[in-house]
């Protein structure tokens, strides 16, 4: 019996109608940016599997640090409980985020990230003395699966059945470079008449409305009337920290950072699950006091596995090293390349780069999950390419350690997708 078809006994996969997508691809092995099924076929993992592993599949120097690391402690309660591990992880991450961030809560997961830090904005105005209830999120967004997290987000296609329940959000524009003043004038509104928290947003890219992208001075003026009026920011780099649009994080294109950051996926290079809050000081002094009902009552059994923070301490020192850093910029102008040769095609509407995440739109009215996409889908894996279309949006975000001989496969099978659109 092949691994398919043991799999359709007991599991049931995420984002899977399973009736009409009953098989699932059984993965074997991975290595560097490629997998390979129980067939033995491989595919070029396109989008470092939900944008995870962007040093590579089993890198040997991940994987190498957390094989020693498990021999010496391999979890413990971090409830009254310290290690390593995570001391010299917190070190290493202050000193690449934005200035401001000071202190670093864990969790498992970018969803989770996402619910502790609307969790530290609603009861930061509450330790200060107020009862401020209402958020404000970008139309689009996408910021997980909890409840917090999708009562942020702003596409029902997931939400439908449980936008009931949600906390009360207001949704405001994406900056575009000629909106700012119309967006401002809508904050002003909101301030006016609702008791605003917080503004929970993705810096510059919003991966799951297929990749849209925004405009970092429009971002910054909003951020900028946030801190006067002493409303929370959130930026959800879960899908955008770690390197991927060309610097360290996303908000490092901006002058106002913000008080609060949501990572995962990237952090850990993909070996282990684990997620982070971080904070500036001044989100965590109004949580410090004598005052035992003013802490942070959120926690996980797995907060800081010493295996996970080993393995993203080790992902941080290659995010630093001189190769990766040479490899982003590589592929960074590989991507250009491909752009110019890609944009005037007459089934591409429109193209868009940040850093190693490009995208283009096709000339085509598309599903988020139809016949089509599920055709382009096929197509690119027949050809031993893993890209997952999101509606009508192609997008590329691959490993950093990508070869240039595979990236030419990924852009040329892109194009002679273009032929059966």
């Amino acid at each position: 019996m092949t691994l398919n078809e043991r799999d359709k006994k007991h599991l049931w996969h995420p984002l899977t109608q399973h009736k009409l997508h009953p098989d699932a691809i059984a993965i074997t092995k991975a290595k560097g940016c490629v997998l390979t099924d129980e067939n033995g076929n491989e595919y070029i993992d396109a989008i470092a599997s939900w944008y995870t592993c962007m040093y590579g599949h089993c890198n040997d120097y991940i994987t190498s640090r957390v094989a020693t690391q498990m021999q010496q402690l391999d979890q413990v309660v971090f409830s009254g409980f310290t290690h390593e591990p995570a001391i010299k992880l917190s070190e290493a991450l202050i000193n690449i985020l934005p200035s401001n961030q000071n202190k670093i809560f864990f969790s498992d997961n970018g969803s989770t990230s996402v619910e502790i830090g609307v969790k530290m904005a609603l009861q930061y105005h509450f330790n200060n003395g107020e009862k401020r209830n209402i958020l404000i999120a970008f139309e689009e967004g996408f910021h997980g699966d909890t409840f917090g997290a999708m009562s942020v987000s702003g596409l029902s296609v997931y939400n439908g059945p449980f936008e009931d329940f949600f906390l009360e959000v207001k949704r405001i524009p994406t900056p575009n470079g000629t909106n700012h003043d119309a967006i401002l004038k809508t904050l002003k509104n909101i301030k006016e008449n609702h008791k605003v928290a917080g503004f929970v947003y993705e810096p510059l890219v919003q991966g799951a409305a297929a990749m849209k992208m925004h405009n970092a001075e429009g971002l910054n003026t909003i951020l900028n009337f946030c801190r006067q009026n002493n409303i929370v920011t959130i930026a959800d780099e879960v899908m955008t920290g770690f390197g991927k649009t060309g610097r360290y994080f996303a908000s490092d294109y901006m002058e106002t950072k913000p008080d609060i950051m949501c990572l995962s996926k990237a952090l850990t290079g993909g070996l282990l699950p684990m997620a982070l809050t971080t904070c500036s000081q001044h989100i965590y002094d109004a949580f410090y006091s004598d005052d035992i009902s003013k802490g942070l009552f959120h926690g996980h059994t797995y907060s800081a596995n010493p295996l996970a923070c080993t393995a993203a301490l080790a992902g941080v020192a290659l995010l630093q090293s001189k190769d990766i850093q040479n490899n982003i910029k590589r592929v960074i102008k590989a991507h250009q390349a491909f752009n110019e040769r890609i944009k005037t095609h007459p089934k591409v509407k429109s193209t868009r780069q940040l850093g190693v995440i490009f995208a283009l739109d096709l000339n085509v009215e598309m599903e988020r999950y139809g016949n089509l996409r599920d055709k382009l889908f096929k197509f690119f894996m027949d050809k031993g390419v893993f890209l997952r279309p999101l509606g009508s949006t192609i997008y590329i975000q691959a490993p950093y350690v990508i070869s240039e001989k595979q990236l030419e496969k990924v852009y040329k099978t892109i194009e002679e997708a273009l032929s059966i659109v």
